[in-house]
């Protein structure tokens, strides 16, 4: 029988024997395992936990309506150790990036959830009348009431009272985190509320704990029901399917009936489980426990160099639950997220391939070994399981893939040609330091737009180390167990030994490809009815650079030049033959030099 078979059949035969309410096994919404005093909204599972925390489930996402509350609340996490749980404002409009966050409802607990000392207020009035002594709040920007205005206040009592003194219509307090509370001022002032709110806010929940503890001490599950006598609703403790007053009987008898069920039920769940762990075993020896034990091996190898180490639970909480996706890709997909202190960043969630852990390895042993400006930082890591991840800073302008597109119509920004110049030159100087400047040189292997990415300076920030080769500064061979990079960007010798041995000029070619790719991004003179449509691009601007050079500047002396650098620089960097490419040092010193002197390459490696 298959181990995933004997997996789900398992939870059944649990329910069978101890006779729950079949409505009140634990489910899941999304990421979320939701269980008592938390249930899921429905008529049938009302009893299952307290009366003010029923979750529903609406497309993967879990939502609250808290019993005192007139508003939607979506559920990022729940800490069932902590007894906490993390809820974000469900609705759009605190997050429009206008500066004028307009939320509706003030928050409001009862009984069985309470804000927590993590938790702080932010308070904000609507519509008030325009008063130059306006005391204790900032004013929002983008409001669309032209005739008041609308303010903020962080303090945590408020000032509500004296709102309604300067004539605000509206006065909302929303609960936040305090520590992002205190890191918003390095947002920009349109960005700062709304980035603030959707960190959420932590709620503390106790109901009954006490009770429940002893409930499933004795064998019983938590629940709730209304009580008849009084119509009131109250903690029940289910045994045997039948409710008790607050813990099974020690003493109780049982059933000839039960007693059966049971027999058969521990036996069966006894040959079950033993098949379960001889095909799990078989299972585990053939996959994960050798990858994890490789990947485990060089963490200790190498204490001192990968940076910090978090697990799966605070990696879900810096992301609220994975809410924010920014990207996905061949290798799994990133999210955006917080750390305590506020500083943003970006979770990089590798999928399960069966590689040995190598990627994984490649990048934790890459990037730990460089500081360089041009190549983005590795904040930490996470290794539990199969859940892999690696922490990055958060880089607000996305990758250069964005304003890579050959056609303007697909979507594409535009940069000037000094900015794209600029990042051109950045990312020669990363990989100048990856080949030459580090203590150990790295070869990268996967070159491209998409793995570039862009700060809020567009500061480029060479990134996505999975395909990266570590080799001691004297070999200038590198030896592959195979081709590896992206079709379009690598390098002839990579996938046929032909054309020689693979080096790190391997990433020299593929840095050409990009700058010339970059080119033509830029350039609008070029369009599918022209000849360079039905040519290969290199080829075409090899035998038209001096038009081109000038159509596309605008006949600007200056702008010429950073043009035909890019182009010249791109062709050299794509020759055939590994020995008439430069180096990056080489690249560097042609960028930042003359133009006087720069000749084109020899045009037969062209093709």
């Amino acid at each position: 029988m298959p181990p995933l078979l004997l997996l789900l059949l398992v939870p059944l035969l649990f329910a069978a024997a101890n006779g729950y309410p079949s409505t009140c096994v634990s489910a899941t919404c999304g990421d979320l395992t939701i269980a008592y005093p938390f249930w899921l909204n429905s008529s049938s599972a009302s009893s299952c936990g307290y009366r003010g925390l029923g979750l529903a489930c609406e497309g993967n996402t879990t939502l609250i309506l808290p019993a005192q509350s007139h508003h939607r609340y979506r559920v990022a996490d729940i800490d069932y150790d902590m007894r906490s749980v993390f809820l974000v404002d469900d609705a759009e409009a605190p997050f429009n990036t206008t500066g004028c966050q307009h939320l509706h409802f003030n928050f409001t607990t009862d009984g069985g959830l309470q804000l927590t000392q993590s938790d702080s207020n932010i308070t904000f009035f609507y519509n008030c009348k325009k008063n130059a002594s306006w005391p204790f709040a900032e004013e929002l920007i983008g409001c669309p009431d032209y005739n008041k205005s609308s303010y903020v206040s962080t303090a945590d009592d408020g000032y509500t009272g004296e709102a309604y003194e300067y004539g605000c219509e509206a006065a909302v307090v929303a609960p936040v985190l305090d520590s992002h509370k205190k890191g918003m001022m390095d947002v920009p002032r349109e960005r700062r509320y709304a980035e603030v709110l959707k960190g959420g806010f932590e709620l503390r929940y106790s109901p009954h704990s006490v009770q429940c503890g002893a409930c499933e001490r004795s064998g019983g599950w938590c629940g709730y029901r209304q009580n008849l006598a009084h119509g009131g609703v109250g903690f029940v403790c289910y045994c045997d399917g039948e409710p008790t007053a607050d813990q099974c009987g020690s003493g109780r008898q049982y059933s000839k009936k039960r007693m059966t069920i049971y027999t058969i039920a521990g036996s069966s769940m006894c040959l079950l489980f033993f098949a379960f762990w001889l095909g799990y075993k078989k299972y585990k020896s053939k996959g994960k426990s050798k990858e994890t034990a490789r990947i485990e091996s060089f963490l200790q190898k190498n204490g001192t160099v990968h940076p910090k180490r978090y697990t799966y639970a605070q990696v879900k909480r810096m992301t609220r639950s994975f809410a924010e996706k920014l990207g996905q890709g061949g290798f799994g997909a990133v999210y955006r997220g917080d750390l305590s202190d506020g500083h943003q960043i970006a979770v990089k969630m590798l999928k399960d391939f069966k590689t040995d852990g190598e990627d994984f390895i490649n990048e934790l042993a890459s990037i730990s070994r460089t500081s360089h400006v041009n190549v983005v930082t590795l904040l930490g890591f996470c290794l539990e399981g199969s859940k892999r991840a690696l922490i990055y800073d958060y880089m607000p302008n996305g990758s250069l893939e964005r304003y890579a597109f050959k056609d303007g119509s697909q979507g594409g920004n535009t940069l000037g040609w000094e900015k794209l110049f600029e990042i051109a030159v950045g990312i020669a100087r990363g990989l100048e330091y990856l080949h030459r400047g580090c203590n150990t040189r790295i070869v990268h292997f996967d070159i491209k737009p998409h793995n570039i990415l862009l700060d809020q300076n567009f500061c480029p920030k060479i990134s996505d180390f999975g395909l990266a080769k570590l080799c001691l500064n004297k070999e200038s061979v590198i030896s592959i167990g195979g081709a590896r990079g992206t079709i379009g960007y690598i390098a002839p010798e990579v996938y046929s030994k032909q054309f020689g041995a693979v080096s790190s000029k391997s990433d020299v070619y593929s840095y050409g490809m990009m700058v010339l790719e970059m080119v033509g991004a830029r350039d609008k003179n070029i369009s599918p009815n022209t000849e360079s449509s039905s040519q290969y691009f290199p080829q075409w601007i090899y035998e038209h650079l001096d038009e081109y050079c000038i159509s596309a500047s605008e006949i600007n002396g200056e702008i010429t030049e950073v043009v035909r650098k890019m182009i010249v620089v791109g062709l050299w960097c794509i020759q055939l033959s590994s020995a008439d490419r430069p180096t990056m040092t080489k690249v560097v010193e042609m960028l930042e030099g003359s133009t006087t002197g720069l000749e084109l390459p020899p045009k037969v490696l062209l093709s």
